[in-house]
């Protein structure tokens, strides 16, 4: 169990170099930073959180060359430059390839598009999400998708104006989560403090505090984008979720 008193918290997690990057947050104000080396992990310690959001895609195409509804409307809203950062989602036959050569065969075959090098570089977290659903049904009604770039631009009413790689873009968004929790400042200098930058990315830290603020107005509350949600064929929601302009 997580080393929270309040047995009500919220968590966001970003995929990072070291496996999963978490923030777990209480609406009293507590919280907590950790880093897993893969899904089960991070679940089996968080499956008692109200809710986790993460930054990866849940819910996988099985035929057709039709994208995921999510990522067309994501892309629509963030528009350019931020759009870029909605990938193509793999179907799911290619996410359990392999190789690279193979999952990419595959999804030329069942989408018309074959892989980048980048899609394949996230393949490993969409099969270990994919996976874990598939083992524990649990775990879907806890796990939910968002996209962070959504999550800002839901806690900003814009599209972030820079890149997050750069100085510009990581204070821009830090300023947002500012606006949004009062603790941004101490969460953001734990986790610049406690983690090896090669383990776990500055932006990483804002992508997973995006979530958890996020998250934390709970799961009734948040906007599915697209409303209503797609449904893949186990029955997964393909949407990303985000936080209406004012939760209450």
């Amino acid at each position: 169990m997580p080393v929270l008193e309040n047995k009500r918290f919220y968590a966001g997690a970003d995929g990072c170099r070291a496996g999963w990057f978490v923030i777990a947050l209480t609406k009293n104000g507590q919280w907590q930073t950790e880093v897993f080396p893969n899904i089960s992990a991070l679940w089996e310690r968080y499956r008692e959180a109200s809710l986790i959001l993460i930054d990866v895609p849940i819910g996988l195409k099985g035929k057709g060359a039709e994208e995921r509804r999510c990522d067309r409307e994501a892309r629509r809203i963030l528009g350019p430059p931020r759009a870029s950062s909605v990938f193509r989602v793999p179907c799911r036959q290619a996410v359990y390839a392999a190789t690279y050569e193979e999952a990419s065969s595959t999804n030329a075959q069942i989408t018309g598009r074959r892989l980048s090098r980048q899609t394949w570089g996230i393949i490993p977290k969409i099969r270990e999400v994919d996976s874990l659903f598939l083992s524990d049904k649990s775990a879907k009604r806890r796990i939910k998708e968002v996209h962070p770039e959504v999550c800002f631009w839901a806690l900003a009413g814009r599209p972030m104006q820079h890149n997050k790689k750069r100085g510009e873009g990581f204070t821009e968004r830090f300023q947002i989560l500012r606006s949004r929790h009062f603790q941004v400042d101490e969460i953001v200098s734990h986790a610049s403090n406690n983690y090896r930058r090669r383990d776990v990315a500055k932006d990483d830290v804002l992508d997973a505090l995006a979530a958890a603020i996020t998250a934390l107005v709970g799961l009734d509350v948040l906007v599915s984008l697209p409303d209503p949600p797609e449904f893949d064929d186990w029955g997964l929601p393909m949407q990303m979720l985000y936080r209406p302009e004012n939760p209450g």
